[in-house]
């Protein structure tokens, strides 16, 4: 049985303004996925970390969450924010948001808003939310 393929997306950060700061989490995202990797490989996923070129401009945590989208097209999701899939982040931590975003895409898809619905927490990331 081949592996279902589970994309992290991430759009290349820059950081505009020093209103609100974030210490990058690029380390951090990278450790998480490698930890995950092996997690969900367990179960069949392979887990990939794809860095796009095309840039989102962070001035908030919204934007942190716009710049990682997740997608799984046998899992029925589509290139989706991270916002859109996790909707309100309780601690404003980017790691475990994207734990969370990754557990909800690869073991329960079916609790991931359709877009356009009106429970999506809308990050205006373009996303269709």
């Amino acid at each position: 049985m081949a592996d279902k393929i589970l994309e992290v997306i991430f759009f290349r950060r820059i950081w505009l303004t020093s209103d609100w700061q974030y210490a990058d989490p690029e380390s951090a995202l990278h450790e998480l996925l490698a930890e995950m990797t092996v997690e969900l490989k367990n179960f069949g996923i392979q887990l990939r970390s794809v860095e796009e070129k095309l840039p989102v401009n962070i001035q908030g945590y919204g934007d942190l969450l716009n710049s990682i989208r997740l997608c799984s097209p046998v899992a029925g999701v589509a290139s989706l924010c991270l916002g859109h899939i996790i909707g309100a982040s309780p601690n404003l931590d980017i790691v475990a948001d994207l734990r969370r975003g990754i557990n909800r895409v690869a073991f329960a898809p079916e609790t991931v808003e359709p877009q356009g619905s009106d429970r999506v927490v809308c990050h205006n990331c373009g996303c269709g939310c």
